[in-house]
């Protein structure tokens, strides 16, 4: 069992939820940060943190300061999502993880929490595999975020072809994704997706990575993809690899942007 050391800040509050997903048929279980005070009728954006491949739901409590951004007026949610890249198992009818994160989790928090509901108030920031989920679903259902982040994001995943070295996570992959070439894995490549997206309506997005990050070669190029096709983003690097520490210190950049692109949209946090 993994410890358990939530990394609190003052004026923020921790609950842990269980509650039964529909589309996973099991019961779920995520985290959530928010404002010790809210005042009565008061309802506050909400921002939801996918943790990296390996992970779980305690991950971004227990290894990061973001708990600072909630003290700010934000209520953010950290969903459990396994191994599965918060996707759809192609291969694996019972594993809907994206139905359940976009239709149950978001349903339950704003039914539950006083997060307040619509596109222009929703966030989705997420590190490694979570970064890559951030992005692909913020590409597949642009209707429900404003703002994307993705920290170290493994934007490649789709498009990685198999080694002996790697033949495990091949087939783990396969099974999310489906064959090379399909028609499933090119409905969760960003890459693909990104060339028919809509720049009028896609979310803003905002990577970031080390610049002693193994995934940085595909993360730059993606980030000129999106420039190539007229979407809104930025794209940011400091020294660092692919762990907590270096993830720890592009938070404060990524929410500082989130911040001005809720300002922006509609005065969220004014």
């Amino acid at each position: 069992m993994r410890l358990d050391h939530p990394r609190l800040a003052d004026g923020v509050t921790m609950r842990d939820v269980t509650f039964r997903s529909p589309s996973l048929a099991r019961e779920m279980t995520y985290r959530v940060f928010l404002p010790l005070k809210i005042g009565e009728g008061q309802r506050l954006p909400a921002v939801y943190l996918l943790h990296g491949n390996g992970g779980g739901y305690r991950d971004w409590s227990n290894n990061s300061d973001v708990a600072r951004c909630a003290a700010q007026g934000l209520i953010l949610i950290m969903p459990e999502g396994d191994a599965s890249y918060f996707m759809n198992a192609v291969e694996k009818p019972r594993d809907r993880y994206e139905d359940y994160l976009v239709r149950d989790l978001i349903a339950d928090v704003e039914a539950r929490f006083p997060a307040k509901s619509g596109r222009a108030n929703r966030a989705i920031v997420g590190v490694s595999m979570g970064g890559f989920a951030a992005v692909t679903l913020a590409l597949r259902h642009p209707d429900l975020f404003t703002f994307a982040g993705a920290i170290s994001p493994a934007i490649d995943v789709p498009e990685r072809r198999f080694t002996w070295k790697r033949a495990g996570q091949w087939w783990a992959f396969r099974t999310i994704f489906g064959p090379l070439g399909s028609k499933e894995r090119q409905a969760r490549d960003p890459f693909v997706l990104l060339q028919s997206a809509d720049p009028r309506t896609v979310p803003y997005f905002y990577l970031t990575a080390g610049e002693q990050e193994p995934l940085l070669e595909p993360i730059q190029r993606f980030a000129a993809r999106l420039g190539k096709h007229g979407l809104a983003y930025e794209f940011h690097t400091k020294p660092g690899g692919h762990d907590w520490p270096e993830w720890d210190q592009q938070i404060p950049g990524c929410f500082e942007s989130l911040f001005l692109k809720l300002r922006a949209v509609r005065g969220n946090l004014g």
